[in-house]
């Protein structure tokens, strides 16, 4: 199977903006390039409902909890992710792309084949562009999720190590939330 020239250019953020909904899910763009990204399991599906849910639930009417946007870290050269999860101010709903401005926290459910890029890479990149809380929960083959929470040091502009919990989230920050992902 030979893949078509467009993954193979670089994009620019004019380009990716004229696409349709239907050309860009399912994809991200790093540095200009596109990357495909494979389908979710139900497992990781629903573990980004009820976390959206909770995490909405919780951060008051100034916030929204979604998922399946772009968030645009960087125009030049075009970087947009996919967050499993985003909070991000209300008031900026119909604002597209989502901007590192409007986000609070963002969530990684760390996936087979995406294990290094939703550890570091995507940590990396979200610290870079000052979003203040970075979630990423990981799934055992066996067990309940394991959630590790950071919060962005203004000084070093990387994330520190908060918590970690596993089956029952008890955060006070961004917000207090309660979230029982043993039900899962």
């Amino acid at each position: 199977m030979i893949a078509p020239a467009w993954m193979h250019e670089q994009v620019t953020a004019e380009q990716y903006d004229s696409w349709s909904a239907e050309q860009c899910a399912g994809i991200e763009i790093m540095d200009g390039m596109v990357v495909v990204s494979p389908s979710a399991s139900k497992r990781h599906n629903r573990l980004i409902k009820i976390l959206a849910v909770a995490l909405e639930a919780a951060a008051g009417p100034d916030w929204n909890a979604d998922f399946d946007f772009d968030v645009r870290l960087q125009d030049v050269p075009l970087t947009n992710r996919r967050p499993d999860v985003v909070v991000y101010r209300a008031d900026t709903i119909d604002v597209m792309p989502a901007r590192p401005e409007h986000i609070l926290l963002v969530v990684e459910v760390v996936s087979p084949g995406s294990e290094t890029t939703d550890r570091i890479v995507k940590a990396e990149q979200y610290a870079r562009a000052g979003i203040s809380y970075y979630w990423r929960v990981e799934q055992p083959p066996a067990g309940v999720p394991v959630i590790h929470t950071y919060v962005l040091d203004p000084a070093t502009g990387t994330y520190r190590d908060v918590e970690v919990f596993t089956g029952v989230v008890d955060a006070a920050a961004p917000f207090p939330v309660k979230i029982d992902l043993t039900r899962l």
